[in-house]
């Protein structure tokens, strides 16, 4: 049951042999994220080491791994898959004065501590934290064990989401389930795959995205870019797609209040292949002819999500395009220390209203926006086109299709040749021609131009953003790839004013 506590969100949980405290502490480990302090209080034999036990052994994927307790080591380090964890007893401290000389001020900022006998530390834990307290409950036998969990600070929302999360899991038959965290993305949504009976499923835990700061006209950037604000458009798109044939995947259970949904798993099989990755020239195939057999149809802008209501999936506007190609200035060139002058952005912004002319008078179809190699799966058993499952297209929209076709081809993951972006963009293009004699090969690869060099654009200010704001600086690494991709489209012919401006304004990434 979720309660409300001074300061904080709680609830209770009781736990009535072994197997449910191995069950409640997955239902923990999958909420936590590098930096977390979980403490657990309780007296002598309540379960505190036992949870911890448990906990460690999940997320190191190993149920034989020794645990032993703290008790007189005070703190012992695991390594996790994951992240850091570090497991202290406090219970031989006597004061918060001792805490400094067993080493917790040099404890990593990235390490997840938890914490047995927080008493001990009193006036040392920080205000973000989630509390366990375990309690014997003699009544119902000698394994019988009451759990209170308290979320504060920013552990909120987090305790709010373990409590829906396991009730949903419940209500929808998964309870029994194997949780496993999967690779996650750039975005705040966690996957786990399920396990049950034999038969592997997918959970998406998507909480519904805040609102950030006004930044135009009153408006947040994700009004203004058009990015999904729950699960809604994902399930409607999901279904929409199923019933062309294509392969995405079946929605089982779907929570679209809180945000929860069990669906089939595609498994792990890629477009790619090998370190650093490459394309597979069949796969790119393929998903390129699914493309050009989707872009193909006349398509609804309105799909069914209940029998009570419909999804309308937004235009592709210029406000969409011109915020996204802001973030190079607002992020990628303040990181670069060259920020634009008022002139140069006015003329920045001025110049892509006109380069995207074309694009917004191009004929309307679904864009699925992130239709590239990290959620493109292939799906060998299945037949055509249906061996492309489709992963990502909650923030899909209603515009010009050249941006999905750029989307694939220049991957700002994965280096695909440009030998190999021609040869698919003109199998692409043939096959459009052939099915719709008035398809207009020229103006097709000048929306392409226009909207790769605007997609890489877009995304050198989100890797600069990911850095900068949300201390990811792993995605740098593929800032010369996308600087690359740039170049190549800027040297559309119809691009040449932005090519000046580009190449006036705008410093290469470090390194080349």
């Amino acid at each position: 049951m979720l309660l409300t506590t001074p300061g904080g969100a709680s609830f209770t949980v009781t736990l009535s042999n072994e197997e449910a405290t191995r069950r409640f502490a997955i239902d923990i480990a999958a909420a936590l994220e590098p930096g977390d302090l979980v403490t657990l209080s309780g007296d002598l034999g309540a379960g505190k080491t036992a949870f911890a036990r448990a906990l460690i052994r999940h997320l190191a994927g190993d149920d034989a791994v020794e645990v032993p307790s703290p008790t007189f080591t005070f703190l012992q380090t695991y390594e996790l898959p994951r992240l850091t964890l570090v497991h202290a007893d406090l219970y031989r401290v006597a004061g918060t004065a001792e805490l400094a000389e067993l080493g917790f001020d040099d404890l990593s900022d990235g390490a997840v501590v938890l914490m047995e006998w927080p008493d001990r530390a009193a006036g040392f834990l920080p205000p973000d934290r989630l509390d366990i307290a375990f309690t014997l409950a003699p009544a119902g036998g000698p394994d019988m064990r009451n759990v209170r969990c308290v979320g504060y600070g920013s552990f909120v929302s987090r305790v709010e989401r373990i409590a829906h999360i396991r009730a949903f899991l419940d209500e929808s038959g998964f309870g029994e389930a194997e949780r496993a965290r999967m690779q996650g993305d750039a975005s705040t949504r966690i996957f786990e795959r399920l396990t049950l009976n034999g038969q592997t499923f997918v959970l998406m835990n998507a909480p519904r995205r805040p609102d950030g700061p006004p930044v135009r006209d009153g408006k947040p950037y994700s009004a203004i870019a058009h990015l999904a604000e729950d699960i809604v458009p994902y399930v409607a798109m999901a279904a929409g797609l199923r019933d062309l044939g294509l392969s995405a995947p079946e929605i089982l259970h779907a929570d679209l209040d809180h945000g929860v949904i069990i669906m089939e798993d595609f498994g792990n099989e890629r477009i790619v292949a090998g370190d650093p990755p490459a394309p597979i020239e069949e796969h790119y195939v393929t998903a390129v002819d699914l493309l050009a057999a989707l872009h193909g149809q006349e398509l609804p802008d309105t799909l069914p999500v209940t029998s009570e209501f419909v999804y309308r999936l937004p235009a592709y506007d210029i406000e969409a395009f011109l915020i996204e190609a802001e973030l190079l200035l607002d992020w990628y060139l303040i990181g670069a220390g060259a920020p634009a002058t008022t002139a140069a952005r006015a003329a920045f912004v001025g110049l892509w209203q006109e380069a995207l002319g074309p694009a917004i008078a191009a004929p309307p179809t679904w864009v699925l926006r992130d239709y590239h190699s990290p959620n493109l799966l292939w799906l060998a058993q299945r037949d055509d086109i249906a061996r492309i499952g489709l992963l990502d297209f909650q923030d899909a929209l209603v515009g010009p299709a050249a941006y999905d076709v750029a989307s694939l081809l220049q991957d700002a993951r994965v280096d695909v040749p440009e030998a190999t972006e021609m040869a698919l963009l003109g199998r692409y293009v043939r096959s459009r021609l052939g099915e719709d004699p008035e398809f207009d090969p020229a103006g097709f690869t000048r929306v392409y131009a226009t909207l790769a060099a605007q997609r890489a654009t877009k995304i050198l200010g989100i890797f600069a953003r990911l850095n900068r704001r949300d201390a990811k600086p792993h995605y740098l690494r593929h800032m010369p790839r996308l600087w690359n991709y740039l170049q190549r489209s800027l040297a559309h012919p119809s691009l040449a004013a932005l090519k000046t401006w580009y190449a006036t304004n705008v410093p290469a990434p470090d390194g080349l």
